[in-house]
C-alpha cells in the first residue's frame, strides 16, 4: 500500500535518519521536519520543513493532507521539566490536535521504556503494565500515551506507541536485553503504519533478544516479528563488563541509568551512545 503523504518529525535525529529513506518509499510525498536548519540530501519524494514542535502555528500547516504522522521529534534526554514542557509535552498535543483537525488517520509515536522505567526487569512486564515513569522525560511519554488513548476514545484518531528500549550500538550489558537494531526499528515502524486497524496500541521497541526484559505478546496483532538478536555481542560485552551491583537501580530497573539519576539530570550522560546516524 502506498500513501499519498506521510509526515516524519524528528527527521534530523539519529533514529529519524534511518527512517527517512524507507518512509519515502511508502508514499508519494514524505514531509520531513525538525528544528534543525537542514537534514542533508533529500530522498526522491521527500521535502523538508523546519518547524518548532512547541509552536502550533508552525506544525498545523505541515499536517494538511497527511495520511499519517510518524512522530519522533522531542528532546531525547532527561532535562528540567521547564525545558521538556514545550517540545515533549506541548509538542505532542500540537501533533495530535493538528492531526485531528486535518483528518489524519494515525499517529505512530516514539514512546520509550522510560514510561515504565521504575518497574523491575525481572518482572517481565507486558504492554499493559501501569505507567511508572523514571524521569520527567518518561513522564512526557506517559502523557503522550494517555493523550493518544484519549484521542482514540473521544475522536477516533488511531495511534501506535512504540516503547523503544535502546536503539543504539550494543556496548554495555543492559543493551543485551534492550537492543533494537535499526533494521528492526524500520520493520516496527512499517508494521505500525501498514497494519489495517490499530485503534490505540502500545508495543515495545526491542529486537529478538534472548535477554529481552519485556513481553510483546499482547501486541502481536501488529505483526512485528524482529529478526536481530543482541546475543551475538554477548561474549565481548560481558568480558568487558564488571560484575553488576545488585543494589544499583540502573542494573535492576527497566529504565537503566534513567532510573538512577536525579530528576532533571541527564540520563544520556551516564551512557555510551555512539552517534552513528545515517548520512545522506
Amino acid at each position: 500500500m502506498k500513501f499519498k503523504k506521510l509526515v516524519l518529525t524528528g527527521a534530523a535525529g539519529r533514529l529519524g535518519s534511518y527512517l527517512r529513506e524507507p518512509l519515502s518509499k511508502m508514499c508519494d510525498e514524505l514531509l520531513s521536519t525538525d528544528i534543525a536548519d537542514d537534514i542533508g540530501t533529500l530522498y526522491p519524494g521527500e521535502r523538508y520543513a523546519q518547524a518548532d514542535l512547541a509552536k502550533y502555528d508552525e506544525i498545523f500547516p505541515l499536517l494538511e493532507g497527511a495520511d499519517m504522522v510518524i512522530h519522533f521529534g522531542a528532546i531525547v534526554d532527561e532535562k528540567p521539566f521547564e525545558e521538556l514542557l514545550g517540545p515533549n509535552f506541548v509538542g505532542s498535543y500540537n501533533i495530535w490536535e493538528a492531526g485531528y483537525q486535518h483528518g489524519v488517520r494515525r499517529i505512530v509515536y516514539a514512546s520509550s521504556i522510560h514510561a515504565v522505567g521504575m518497574h523491575k526487569k525481572r518482572d517481565f512486564i507486558g504492554t499493559d503494565a501501569p505507567h511508572r515513569p523514571d524521569t520527567f522525560y518518561g513522564l512526557a511519554k506517559c502523557f503522550t500515551e494517555d493523550l493518544g488513548s484519549m484521542y482514540w476514545d473521544k475522536r477516533q484518531l488511531e495511534s501506535v506507541h512504540l516503547r523503544i528500549l535502546s536503539a543504539a550500538q550494543v556496548n554495555n550489558a543492559r543493551a543485551l536485553g534492550s537492543w533494537l537494531s535499526y533494521d528492526d526499528l524500520i520493520h516496527l515502524v512499517t508494521r505500525a503504519i501498514d497494519t489495517p486497524s490499530v485503534g490505540f496500541a502500545v508495543i515495545y521497541g526491542v529486537s529478538n533478544n534472548d535477554r529481552a526484559p519485556v513481553d510483546n505478546t499482547k501486541a502481536s496483532f501488529l505483526g512485528y516479528r524482529p529478526k536481530d538478536n543482541a546475543e551475538q555481542f554477548a561474549e565481548k560485552v560481558l568480558a568487558e563488563t564488571p560484575a553488576p551491583d545488585l543494589n544499583d537501580p540502573a542494573e535492576m530497573l527497566q529504565g537503566g541509568p534513567f532510573a538512577k539519576v536525579d530528576l532533571g539530570q541527564s540520563g544520556i550522560a551516564q551512557m555510551t551512545i555512539v552517534d552513528d546516524r545515517k548520512k545522506t
